[in-house]
C-alpha cells in the first residue's frame, strides 16, 4: 500500500470516516467512533470478529491515511520473545570474539560488554515500534492474537502497560511516544479479559447488504450493477445457512472480480457452482450446496429483488 504524507490523527469521528473512506475503507459510525477514541486517549485498539471482515485492514489503512511506518506481527503458535521482540546475532558474536581473541583482546569483561551492545541486536516487531520515527509513531499490527500461546499474551501484556521492553544486557527500553497499536482476533480462543481492559474494544461484524453493495461496487469497479446486487444477496443468504465457515467480505470481494474476470452479467446455477471455491474455502461447505441448494438460494435471492422493485 502506497505511503501517504504524514498527518496529524483526526480530530473528530466525521474526520476519521473520511480518512478510512480515503482508502476506500467503508466503516460505519461505531467503528470509526471507537477508532477515533483509540487515537486521541492513546489506547491500543482491540478488534475481534469473523475471518474475512477487515480488522486487519484497518491497520493497514491507518498507516497508509496518516503516513506511518507499518510493524506488522503476524501471531502463531510457539510465538516467541526471538521472533517477536529480539534476539542476538549470535554468529556475529562469536566472530567478534574470535576476532578479538586473535588480536589478544584478554579483558573478557570488555569483551562481553562488547559483544552485547546494540549492533548486534536483531530486533523484531514489538522493539521496533518502541524506536523514534521522524514521521510520528508508527502503526503497530498485532494479528490474529489468538493464534499465539497465553504465555505471550501474557508477555505482550507487560509491554502495553508500559510500552517498554527490558533486555538483561542492555536495560530498559521505553518508547518516547507510544505506537499505535492495533491488535486483531478471530476468536478462535478468548482474550484474558487483563489484556482486553487495556484496550479499546469492537466487535467487527459482517456488514449490511446496502454497506456490503457499496464495498463491492468501490473495490471492483466496472462490475454491473445488477450482477452486484445479486452477488452480495447471494452471500448475504449464505451467511444464514448452516456452514462452517461464512464467507467474509473478503470472500465476497474475491468472488465479485473472479465473476467480473468471467465476464458474468448476472448469477445462474451452472456458474454459481463452478465458482464456489472462490467463495467457500471448507469442501464440506460446498458439498451442503450441492445438488439444487444454489438454485432454492437464487431463487430466493431473485424473488426478494422482485419483490423489492
Amino acid at each position: 500500500m502506497k505511503q501517504a504524507t504524514t498527518k496529524a490523527v483526526p480530530d473528530s469521528i466525521e474526520a476519521t470516516l473520511e480518512l478510512l473512506a480515503g482508502a476506500d475503507y467503508l466503516a460505519d459510525r461505531s467503528l470509526a467512533t471507537v477508532l477515533f477514541l483509540a487515537l486521541k486517549m492513546g489506547r491500543p485498539i482491540f478488534f475481534e470478529g469473523e475471518a474475512g471482515v477487515g480488522k486487519t485492514e484497518i491497520g493497514k489503512v491507518l498507516a497508509s491515511t496518516l503516513g506511518r511506518r507499518l510493524i506488522r506481527l503476524q501471531c502463531y503458535e510457539g510465538l516467541d520473545v526471538a521472533a517477536a521482540v529480539y534476539e542476538w546475532n549470535y554468529a556475529a558474536q562469536m566472530i567478534s570474539i574470535r576476532i578479538a581473541e586473535a588480536g589478544g583482546e584478554g579483558d573478557r569483561e570488555r569483551l562481553t560488554h562488547d559483544v552485547f551492545s546494540e549492533r548486534f541486536l536483531i530486533k523484531r516487531a514489538l522493539l521496533q515500534a518502541l524506536e523514534p520515527d521522524a514521521a510520528g509513531p508508527p502503526v503497530l499490527l498485532i494479528d490474529e492474537l489468538d493464534r499465539s500461546d497465553e504465555a505471550f499474551e501474557a508477555y505482550l501484556l507487560e509491554v502495553l502497560a508500559d510500552y517498554q521492553i527490558t533486555i538483561p544486557e542492555l536495560g530498559t527500553i521505553k518508547a518516547a511516544k507510544p505506537p499505535i497499536v492495533v491488535i486483531t482476533s478471530n476468536r478462535t480462543r478468548e482474550i484474558h479479559d487483563a489484556l482486553k481492559r487495556r484496550c479499546l474494544y469492537h466487535w467487527v461484524g459482517y456488514p449490511s447488504a446496502a454497506r456490503e453493495l457499496e464495498i463491492v461496487r468501490t473495490k471492483v469497479p466496472g462490475i454491473s450493477n445488477m450482477l452486484s446486487v445479486q452477488i452480495v444477496d447471494f452471500v448475504q443468504a449464505l451467511r444464514k445457512q448452516n456452514l462452517f465457515k461464512s464467507p467474509g467480505v473478503a470472500e465476497t470481494l474475491d468472488w465479485a472480480q473472479a465473476l467480473a474476470e468471467l465476464d458474468a452479467v448476472a448469477l445462474d446455477p451452472a456458474t454459481v457452482s463452478d465458482t464456489l471455491g472462490v467463495l467457500l474455502k471448507y469442501q464440506d461447505d460446498i458439498a451442503r450446496l450441492e445438488g439444487g441448494k444454489v438454485k432454492e438460494l437464487l431463487d430466493q435471492v431473485q424473488a426478494e429483488l422482485r419483490a423489492a422493485e
